[in-house]
């Protein structure tokens, strides 16, 4: 009797210690970006290159995003930094992606954050404005050579106007 319970006990207190390990939120998509890379391509017309590290944060809960630009502003400081965030809101069924950047503050609003379904190989974020405009930010994976397709539109009158075209590489 001693020696069951001491058995269970054991499986419990490993049960609940692999509970602890696994905690927050999986995700196999997100997964697939956690790294260093360099991310190159158009934005606005310009060629650009930043490098980009994603990692699991706040006990993985969210997928953090550093962005920094290679190129530099007039005092030397990158010309473009972006801190962003993943995470799955589960109220929505939907992942929510909160967009930090350098562009001129007021981040923490609601037009920087954007929804986007679960599909198998991307996340279609949708931000809607506070002028009612809408912008749509795409991740899309692909499996064939590990790389990422960020895809960067503003919307007006129904039509979408390319802003960003980039490829994310591992490093």
């Amino acid at each position: 009797m001693k020696k069951t319970l001491w058995v269970w006990a054991a499986g419990l207190l490993l049960s609940c210690a692999l509970a602890a390990q696994q905690g927050g939120f999986q995700d196999p998509l997100l997964d697939k970006l956690v790294g260093s890379w360099v991310l190159s391509g158009t934005i606005e017309g310009k060629q650009t290159t930043h490098d980009v590290e994603a990692a699991w944060v706040l006990d993985h809960q969210y997928l953090q995003l550093h962005e920094v630009s290679r190129e530099k502003d007039a005092k030397g400081h990158p010309a473009y930094e972006a801190t962003v965030f993943i995470g799955w809101d589960a109220s929505s069924g939907q992942y929510a992606c909160l967009w930090l950047d350098s562009t001129g503050g007021g981040g923490l609003a609601a037009q920087a954050i954007g929804h986007a379904r679960r599909e198998p190989q991307q996340m279609a974020f949708l931000f809607k404005g506070g002028d009612g405009g809408l912008f749509h930010t795409t991740f899309r994976y692909d499996r064939g050579t590990g790389t990422w397709q960020w895809l960067m539109d503003g919307e007006a009158d129904g039509k979408l106007q390319p802003f960003a075209r980039v490829t994310l590489k591992k490093k």
